[in-house]
């Protein structure tokens, strides 16, 4: 020892260090490899509880799956529309039953400079004949200027010249396979006669749009065929796109067209031509509610069964919780094991959760011609739904530690 060491020359030792609790990684980190392990020794509860997380993930994937194919669906014409303002009845609740507008109103929104164009579309519904059954099935119509450029659609741009023809039309492809082989058929053969409503038409193309909750199947004609077909006043429309000049401010214009034109008719952007689309099937039938009553009802079941297997599991070791009181081991650290149970489950079931429901996303969209696919959004969306289940049931399983009482068991 060195003679100028602190023994040596009566100073006193520097303090020990303060003993440091464990840090934020040790404090969660431990508490789930014990979860883990307690998960693991019994395969056949790890399992149920698994498979009853899958089944409420795959539940809610395939609900909202469907209530967006819903508004995507609904809205997929509207899409297709190339404008940024419409006119619409007032009294128009879905584009597959509207209410008609006076055609004059749409030149009378010529009037403002800021107006380049107003293209009036007609959207009513006819009997098609299934060109090789003969059987009969309710079918949308669509009928415009084709020359307009107001829709956008897949195939349309070189059936323009085609469509100007007398009994005219193109077919959707992505139409319910009820409608016949019609893509079969004009690949096979090209244009063939087909009959809509009480009328023969010759099917010179076809175009993409889908089917939708309120439509298994398109046409797309002009205006001219199109009343042809239906017989009603020509002075009314169904609805009317508006085009700009580059530049206008289509809020602006907006409030000069509502000073302008009469109550008898609505004036819309698309953003709000979209939503009116979507809130008709959301609020005034009853299937948005049944889409969110079913994904409730998923959550609920996968809560139940992660509820059950943590409640049974703390049953089975009430003493081995005991036993980790009575050494030193705090109620908070117990609490963070079994919630770390419950974040092991969410994260066990939400994997083959979200694979099973790509798989069936393809499968039900081939076999109902909807728009489903898987999107990042509603993936996250569904993550944080599975996780707060399993969370609530952790929370609600952890009442049960309240009888582990070291004075009880031993």
């Amino acid at each position: 020892m060195l003679p100028w060491a602190p023994e040596h020359c009566g100073e006193a030792s520097p303090p020990a260090a303060p003993a440091r609790g464990p840090g934020l990684a040790a404090r969660i980190l431990l508490p789930l490899r014990l979860a883990w392990r307690q998960l693991r020794a019994e395969r056949s509860r790890l399992v149920s509880a698994v498979a009853g997380v899958v089944f409420a993930c795959v539940l809610v994937f395939m609900q909202l799956g469907f209530r967006a194919a819903l508004f995507e669906s609904a809205s997929s014409v509207m899409s297709a529309m190339r404008g940024e303002l419409f006119l619409m009845h007032p009294l128009t609740t879905a584009s597959f039953r509207p209410e008609p507008l006076p055609r004059v109103r749409a030149w009378q929104t010529l009037a403002l400079p800021e107006v380049r164009q107003a293209v009036p579309v007609y959207l009513l519904q006819a009997a098609w004949r299934n060109p090789a059954t003969g059987t009969r099935r309710t079918v949308q119509l669509i009928g415009f200027d084709t020359e307009s450029g107001a829709m956008d659609l897949p195939g349309l741009s070189p059936l323009i010249e085609a469509l100007k023809q007398p009994d005219t039309l193109a077919f959707d492809r992505r139409s319910r396979p009820e409608f016949g082989p019609v893509e079969a058929m004009f690949d096979r053969d090209g244009p063939f006669q087909a009959q809509v409503g009480n009328r023969d038409m010759r099917v010179v193309g076809l175009v993409d749009i889908g089917a939708s909750f309120g439509a298994d199947g398109n046409v797309v004609m002009s205006e001219l065929n199109f009343r042809r077909i239906i017989n009603r006043d020509p002075a009314m429309t169904d609805l009317v796109t508006i085009r700009l000049q580059p530049g206008a401010d289509i809020l602006a214009t907006q409030a000069q067209l509502r000073a302008l034109l009469p109550q008898d008719v609505a004036v819309l952007t698309y953003d709000e031509l979209v939503a009116h689309e979507r809130s008709y099937w959301d609020n005034a039938t009853p299937i948005g509610f049944i889409f969110a009553f079913g994904s409730l009802m998923g959550l609920i079941v996968g809560m139940v069964i992660v509820y059950q297997i943590l409640f049974s599991d703390i049953a089975n070791h009430i003493r081995e919780y005991a036993t980790l009181k009575a050494i030193g081991f705090s109620n908070g650290y117990l609490t963070r094991v079994v919630l770390g149970a419950a974040t092991i489950l969410a994260v066990l079931g939400f994997i083959p959760g979200l694979l099973a429901s790509s798989w069936l996303y393809g499968l039900v969209g081939e076999a109902t011609f909807l728009p489903l696919r898987m999107e990042l959004e509603r993936g996250l969306t569904v993550f944080g739904f599975i996780f707060g289940m399993c969370a609530i049931a952790g929370v609600l399983a952890v009442r049960k530690l309240r009888d582990a009482d070291p004075a009880d068991m031993f």
